[in-house]
């Protein structure tokens, strides 16, 4: 396809006459993430069946707020519109998305925020059905974690209430959130299992990427504790640490690096673009997160689909996708000793294992695709009578 026919395809007027559903979601694109990409992907694979399709989201990114991002765009196909906003990246206050509202069939919010609550709270004004999708809600952290009960089980609760469907994105989210919302139900979410397909070393390498936000809950701090340990034993190990700024920026990140004195061992790269990712994976043969915390876990599931041996911090959301699949492994990263120890041993499976451990875990990852996960969704938005 050439470039203009591409343009053309992506950028078409979406049809007058189909449903018209809103997604509401604090930040979108050009940000990148995995609640950007989980939007995204449903955005995309719901124009695909035939419906319309809106994104209402903040005129800002968070790590940097004083710029303006457009107020409208076409975003491959999806409608994008940007509306101003005040307040803390935890709970933006953005009250002008009830102007973008009035011709939706269906609302589906994304995370638990003011979104999730203004919504709920002015159903009255906008007499719009609604779905949910938590996303891991709002324990990431165990920061303010008293507050944060009290919180979910009085004002989250109330505002489930007005909400069709409470659809969780993982086992960990639906056992937290059938407290509140008893008819609650699990749509796990898909990865982009094309962008990085294939893609990792095909000889065996002590190169290690990770892939994310550089937020305080994906502990940077202990997985570059245990690349230390690492570089002890032997000098050829080297972390790529890949993501966009977050609550660290690059100066914390490298900030950490120096203090362990791991600058040739570690390389930074911020915000890349997917080939420039892509590049990256080519010469790595495993992934690691020590994040404490994951709603799902997409990042682990896209490096399976790269062909790269898994080794994850033992969190409940990768304990449950180590339950599924024998070949992820999972370590303890608060101890820097044992977390090498694990990431030696996915070294020697990748060594030892070869063509075979790479084919399994691209295999794994084929179950996740965007094709079949949104099915579940379009069968939700059938459930309440939203049909293309």
């Amino acid at each position: 396809m050439s470039v203009s026919m591409k343009e053309t395809v992506e950028n078409r007027p979406q049809p007058k006459a189909a449903p018209l559903i809103v997604h509401v979601v604090r930040q979108f694109l050009p940000n990148r993430g995995g609640l950007e990409d989980v939007v995204a992907n449903l955005a995309r694979q719901t124009l695909k069946r035939g419906y319309r399709v809106r994104v209402v989201t903040l005129n800002s990114l968070f790590t940097a707020a004083d710029h303006k991002l457009p107020e409208r765009e076409t975003i491959d196909g999806i409608e994008v519109i940007r509306i101003p906003w005040s307040g803390s990246s935890r709970y933006p206050v953005a009250p002008q998305v009830f102007r973008h509202l009035g011709d939706a069939d269906l609302i589906h919010v994304h995370a638990i925020d003011f979104f999730f609550d203004v919504l709920a709270w002015g159903r009255f004004l906008h007499r719009k059905p609604m779905v949910v999708t938590t996303h891991g809600g709002f324990f990431h952290t165990k920061k303010f974690l008293t507050i944060k009960k009290i919180w979910f089980r009085t004002l989250t609760r109330l505002s489930a209430s007005a909400y069709r469907r409470v659809v969780c994105c993982s086992a960990s989210d639906l056992s937290q959130f059938i407290r509140i919302a008893p008819d609650g139900i699990a749509i796990e979410n898909g990865a982009d299992i094309g962008k990085f397909a294939d893609a990792a070393s095909r000889a065996p390498e002590r190169r290690i990427v990770t892939i994310g936000r550089f937020s305080v809950n994906k502990r940077l701090d202990l997985l570059l504790d245990a690349m230390a340990a690492l570089v002890r034993r032997n000098s050829d190990w080297h972390l790529d640490i890949i993501g966009a700024e977050s609550d660290l920026d690059a100066t914390d990140v490298k900030r950490e690096i120096a203090a362990r004195s791991l600058q040739t061992s570690v390389t930074l790269t911020v915000s890349p673009d997917n080939k420039t990712i892509r590049d990256i994976i080519a010469k790595a043969s495993l992934m690691a997160s020590a994040s404490e915390y994951e709603g799902f876990g997409i990042v682990a599931l896209e490096a399976m689909s790269a062909g790269l041996q898994p080794v994850l911090n033992s969190n409940e959301a990768y304990r449950v996708l180590a339950g599924r699949h024998d070949a992820i492994l999972l370590a303890d990263f608060t101890n820097p000793e044992a977390a090498a120890d694990a990431l030696e041993q996915g070294y020697r499976n990748v060594r030892d294992q070869g063509t075979a451990l790479r084919g399994s875990l691209i295999e794994a990852a084929h179950a996740y695709s965007w094709d079949a996960v949104a099915e579940r969704y379009i069968d939700l938005y059938r459930s309440i009578g939203i049909t293309a």
